[in-house]
């Protein structure tokens, strides 16, 4: 049998797969159809959208450009600073997750340990984190960065541990074969070749961060979250306006950053 007999017989299998699937996406996009309800949509519903969107596109400008500690100004250093400091601390508790979740670094029964201590921690939403440790130590930035820490060990050790694995190998043999240490091994033949990997990684979870800190505002861990959660409120749009305006151009001009420094990584 020639290969194009071949392909002609599979075709038929592959048009009735392709049929189910296209059946099944149809079938489940007309069942989700039904949690759309727009007979709530009232004239009032529709005054306020257009509230929302001439507040948005008029914002409040002193508030935007003062500098006073209730300024956007201020409150978007503060978001930042959340989100560095965050991404940090998630950082240093990373590293060593990563390696003990690592199965060709440490036993597998640890390794496995590891991996399911780091799924639990991912399976937490940040919000429920905020909660938490709003409770510990009280609302303020404090329990943003402790939160932004926390859910960031769960991404970053698990990338980590990625890198981990895909390590050459035959650096540590030829570093054990003339008499090398554990520490130099990590030093001179892990550290190396994962240090780039790891630094743009790290990068790419402080982008990520910076829209979580911006959403703890809103249940009182610091950053620009509770000040446009009290606007939104009390209906003031030019202030809400204000906040998402200089939110989105931070967000950009970290994103353009980030992607300059991973790019650089990568390449080299």
């Amino acid at each position: 049998m020639t290969t194009i007999e071949k392909q002609l017989q599979a075709h038929p299998r592959n048009l009735r797969y392709v049929l189910t699937l296209t059946v099944i996406i149809i079938a489940l996009f007309i069942w989700s159809l039904a949690a759309v309800n727009l007979n709530d949509i009232h004239q009032s519903g529709l005054n306020i959208a257009q509230n929302i969107i001439t507040g948005i596109l008029s914002p409040d400008l002193n508030l935007l450009l003062s500098v006073s500690k209730q300024s956007v100004l201020y409150l978007l250093v503060e978001t930042v600073a959340i989100a560095f400091l965050g991404t940090i601390v998630g950082a240093i508790f990373s590293i060593p997750l990563a390696f003990l979740a690592a199965s060709n670094i440490v036993p597998k029964p640890v390794a496995w340990l590891t991996r399911l201590l780091l799924i639990f921690i991912r399976t937490i939403p940040a919000l429920v984190y905020g909660l938490m440790f709003i409770r510990v130590s009280g609302p303020g930035p404090f329990s943003g960065v402790m939160t932004i820490g926390i859910t960031s060990v769960g991404m970053l050790a698990k990338l980590y541990v990625d890198a981990i694995e895909e390590l050459d190998t035959k650096v540590l043999e030829s570093m054990t074969s003339i008499g090398c240490t554990t520490f130099e091994k990590v030093r001179y033949g892990i550290l190396p070749q994962l240090m780039s990997l790891f630094l743009s990684v790290t990068i790419y979870r402080f982008d990520m961060n910076m829209r979580e800190a911006s959403i703890l505002g809103l249940v009182g861990a610091g950053g620009i979250g509770a000040p446009l959660i009290f606007a939104m409120n009390g209906y003031k749009w030019n202030q809400v306006g204000a906040i998402l305006i200089g939110l989105v151009i931070l967000i950009l001009i970290i994103e353009w950053i980030s992607n300059k420094l991973r790019t650089r990584l990568v390449k080299g």
